[in-house]
Formats: structure tokens, sequence, C-alpha cells
């Protein structure tokens, strides 16, 4: 009730998505959500980890893997993560046009990050190391090729919340919609970090 009333006298909550019930049960129940998507990333991991030495007759991911190439959208996506944090900041000041830019820069990151896998994944088919290669490779393009998959969706969910805050503006109803798009991105990137060390890094290792 206090939200309502604060929002009533113009007054803009400093916790927008959570100013109102509905805000709350929205971040409360995508939390959840990302329990679960943890959970099947985690058996994704597991499935990689057991079949990452079976390479049959296809290239091993030592002379396979171009960690430049895997920094750069390591980079990339880290960059993206940073410009959602400072969307969320000017979504809490309601500095409008601020916020939208930054979610503006953060799908395009999302998308040279996405344009940088597909080569990757072009460039691994081109030296034999197809999806039906080997366990290692199928393996491989479970887990990546899924995060990818996690990816592209995050950049078109964060391009509709885009366009529904140009359409209805900023307000309590559209706040916690911005907020839990940022969470998804985070968890995606959080994910991305542990396929660099565990599969490039660890990859490249032996």
């Amino acid at each position: 009730m206090s939200a309502h009333a604060h929002h009533a006298e113009g007054e803009w909550p400093h916790e927008p998505e959570k100013a109102t019930l509905e805000g709350r049960n929205k971040v409360v129940g995508f939390w959840l959500f990302l329990g679960g998507e943890a959970v099947l990333f985690g058996t994704l991991f597991a499935t990689f980890l057991a079949l990452r030495n079976q390479i049959g007759d296809g290239p091993a991911a030592s002379e396979l893997f171009k960690l430049p190439m895997i920094a750069a959208a390591t980079m990339i996506l880290l960059t993206s993560s940073l410009t959602s944090v400072f969307a969320i900041q000017a979504m809490h000041r309601k500095e409008v046009k601020a916020m939208l830019s930054w979610l503006a820069v953060t799908v395009a990151l999302g998308l040279g990050f996405l344009c940088l896998e597909i080569y990757e994944f072009v460039e691994y088919v081109h030296e034999g190391h197809t999806f039906t290669t080997s366990a290692f490779s199928s393996s491989f393009y479970t887990l990546v090729g899924f995060h990818g998959a996690h990816v592209a969706f995050g950049v078109v969910w964060i391009t509709l919340v885009i366009l529904q805050t140009m359409k209805k503006g900023l307000n309590l109803v559209t706040a916690p919609k911005i907020y839990v798009s940022a969470l998804y991105w985070h968890f995606i990137d959080v994910v991305w970090v542990f396929i660099f060390t565990v599969v490039y890094l660890m990859g490249k290792v032996g």
C-alpha cells in the first residue's frame, strides 16, 4: 500500500522492481526458475566432463580451441554484464534514456558474442569437429550451443523489454520485467565463465 502511495505522490522508489507485491513475486519466482536452470547446466557440465577425453577420430580440444578468440568473446560478454548493471542503476534513478541506451549496448554486445560463437562453430566443423564426430564433440556442442541459445533468447528478451518500455514508459509494472531480464543476463554470463574455465582452459591444458 505504501509503495502505491509513494508512486501516487510522484516519488520513485529506490527499488521499483520490488515496490509492489506483484513485482516482488516476479523476482522471487525468477530466482526459483534460475535455480532450475543451474541444475540443468550442472547436468550438461557433468556430462561434458565425463566425455571430454573421448575424441574418437576427431581433433583434440588442445589442437582445436583458439584461446584469443574465446578470450575476446569472454570480454564481450563480461562487458555486457557490466552495461546491464549500468542499465539497472539508471532505472533506479529513473533515467529512462540512459537505461534504454545501456540496455541497447547490452543487446549489441550479446549479438557480437553470438557472431563470434557462430564463426567459431563453423571453423570447428571445417576442421572435422562436427556434432557426430565423437562423444566429446557431441557434449561440447550440446553444452556450448545450449548456452548460445540462452544468449540468443536473452538478446530477444531484452530487445522486447526495450520496446515495451519505449511504448508504456518506465513504471512499477515494467520495472520488474527490466530487472529480471538483467538477472537472466547475469546468469548466462556466470555460466559462460564456467564454460570458459571448464571447457576451454581445461581443454587447452589437457
